[in-house]
């Protein structure tokens, strides 16, 4: 197979087509391995009184895991503990569903210890020796179920 390969492209986005491929062959990949990749995205949204939104958690479940892409805290409203409200709505939602943790990543410059107040365990840090403010924490919290049954294939016996 190597010697048909004829080039690289590097592009904004894929069609609908290769993405549907794609997504099939990993699925039945997984599935030969007894796994369920069980990806969805979602989103939490606090709003005001106003119904202004104020603080989005983008995330998405992927296995038996939850991953937070991005917490945002409009500028207005930081260090009024919306982030934390998020954060705890979201454990809260996903907690005895059988999921394993939640992880994120998160900058130097973007306040790793609010993380470690919310009860995140940092795993591992990269330093960026050259911007230490792009040095990047990597956070889990577990939820310690006794039954984790997220991301597996159940046999019907």
């Amino acid at each position: 197979m190597k010697n048909d390969l004829a080039r690289v492209q590097i592009t904004d986005s894929i069609s609908d087509e290769l993405a549907q491929r794609m997504n099939d062959d990993l699925i039945a990949y997984e599935q030969e391995h007894g796994v369920d990749v069980n990806y969805k995205r979602f989103s939490f949204i606090l709003y005001n009184g106003n119904d202004k939104a104020c603080a989005v958690i983008n995330a998405y479940t992927a296995f038996a895991e939850i991953y937070i892409d991005d917490l945002w805290v409009d500028s207005e409203h930081r260090n009024c503990g919306y982030g934390s409200i998020l954060l705890q709505a979201l454990e809260e939602h996903f907690k005895g569903k059988g999921f394993n943790n939640i992880n994120l990543c998160t900058s130097a410059f973007q306040a790793p210890e609010f993380y470690l107040k919310c009860g995140f365990i940092p795993e591992f840090t990269r330093i960026n020796s050259q911007n230490p403010k792009l040095s990047k924490t990597f956070f889990v919290k577990f939820f310690n179920e006794e039954h984790e049954m997220q991301g597996i294939i159940s046999k019907s016996i």
